[in-house]
């Protein structure tokens, strides 16, 4: 419990399912090494589409982590979230069932649903008829999919629920966990992932128009750099425990949310700023911080070139010009939708506890406007108390979380 009396929420297990790895140390590793884990999409043949390239996640077996009676009823969205939810309960050494049902809740992101499943129950629906579609369709694809099946195999009984808000989802769902914990419970299943590369996700993530088109696995996504054309999509995302700090006994946080904010951007020709700068303001505020404060900002890296001229301007306004260390160690795995925030939460976390700035890969000449003190080229070793994600999400979707560590 803080000074003005309100409950502290911590981080204390993490669970990570994605390109970069399966599991908190593979994917540490990788980002110490940038190593990336973008490459050509296999879970289809993408010849005939203007993107071949995305962020897949290697060696996954839904039979190691879903029981074949569950299989058949799930997305391998939600076979992800399990398999990271798993981790992140037996990483902060949780068991479900010695804890109130009541006492639990599940706040998962999502911003594409069960499209794979989807994708294929239309498919039996077109060429064999309605008799062929499974009777799963009606709730695999559902966005509230994964925080039902989670909560229905821990017992977590509390008050559950699921945030749409793309890209920015993953951060909002942990303000939502504060705030349960806030209120009085005890332990919230919190994150989110996605997983919609296949022939249907990937047309319909082409709509935006920022997705890169270049066929170059080191050049494709390279966000804040001169020749920025865009990002790569990806799969995964990251599951997170969020705890009362009180209750938590000999066990040590990763780090608790001490602050957080969120906002939309006005529509476009209004002619005023987008939310980016309000909203991380916003988090610190909410923190009770100043800028001077923050060691490290891991950033939303869109790609494109006007966006990330205006996070930089937002980042320059907040902190001054190369006022802060800033960071995309997302370059190594392509935007994850609602994925995205959770897995740089989870990364930060990472970096606090061992006292790492990741660097971002790829990049490697700063775009005109962009005055940002970008990471290149190693890891940087610095003392890191407080640390700053940002995501931007497609519809103006906008969040900010700060990260302490005692």
């Amino acid at each position: 419990m803080n000074a003005s009396g309100v409950r502290n929420a911590v981080i204390t297990g993490i669970g990570v399912v994605a390109p970069t790895g399966i599991g908190t140390d593979a994917h540490w590793q990788a980002v110490l090494r940038g190593k990336s884990g973008i490459g050509r999409i296999t879970r289809f043949d993408p010849a005939s589409y203007p993107v071949r390239l995305a962020g897949q996640v290697p060696g996954f077996v839904a039979r190691d982590h879903v029981s074949g009676r569950l299989l058949p009823q799930m997305d391998v969205w939600t076979h992800m979230s399990i398999a990271a939810a798993d981790a992140a309960l037996a990483d902060a050494d949780v068991n479900p069932a010695a804890r109130p049902e009541y006492d639990m809740a599940v706040v998962t992101a999502s911003s594409s649903g069960g499209t794979e499943f989807g994708q294929q129950e239309m498919v039996r629906l077109y060429q064999e008829g309605p008799s062929r579609v499974g009777a799963y369709q009606s709730i695999a694809w559902f966005y509230a999919a994964t925080t039902g099946q989670l909560a229905i195999r821990y017992g977590m009984r509390g008050p559950c629920g699921v945030v749409c808000n793309e890209q920015a989802g993953g951060l909002d769902s942990l303000g939502h966990a504060r705030r349960l914990i806030r209120s009085g419970t005890g332990l919230v299943v919190a994150g989110g992932l996605d997983a919609s590369l296949c022939p249907y996700g990937l047309t319909a993530q082409l709509t935006n128009g920022r997705i890169s088109t270049v066929d170059d696995p080191d050049g494709a996504y390279v966000p804040f750099d001169a020749s920025a054309s865009g990002y790569l999509p990806g799969e995964g995302g990251a599951i997170l425990i969020v705890e009362d700090e009180e209750a938590l006994g000999d066990r040590i946080p990763y780090g608790r949310i001490a602050g957080y904010a969120s906002g939309i951007d006005p529509a476009p020709g209004r002619g005023r700023p987008r939310a980016l700068g309000r909203v991380i303001r916003g988090a610190l505020a909410d923190a009770g911080i100043a800028p001077r404060d923050v060691d490290v900002v891991f950033a939303d890296a869109m790609g494109t070139p006007e966006d990330d001229r205006d996070e930089a301007a937002a980042l320059a306004e907040v902190f001054g010009a190369r006022g802060v260390p800033v960071t995309a160690p997302k370059t190594l795995t392509g935007r994850l939708y609602a994925g995205g925030g959770a897995l740089d939460v989870a990364t930060a976390l990472l970096a606090m506890r061992h006292n790492v700035l990741p660097h971002t890969t790829a990049t490697t000449q700063l775009a005109p406007g962009c005055e940002i003190d970008l990471v290149l080229g190693d890891p940087r070793q610095r003392r890191l108390h407080t640390a700053v994600v940002v995501v931007r999400g497609h519809g103006g979707f906008t969040a900010a979380v700060v990260l302490q560590r005692d």
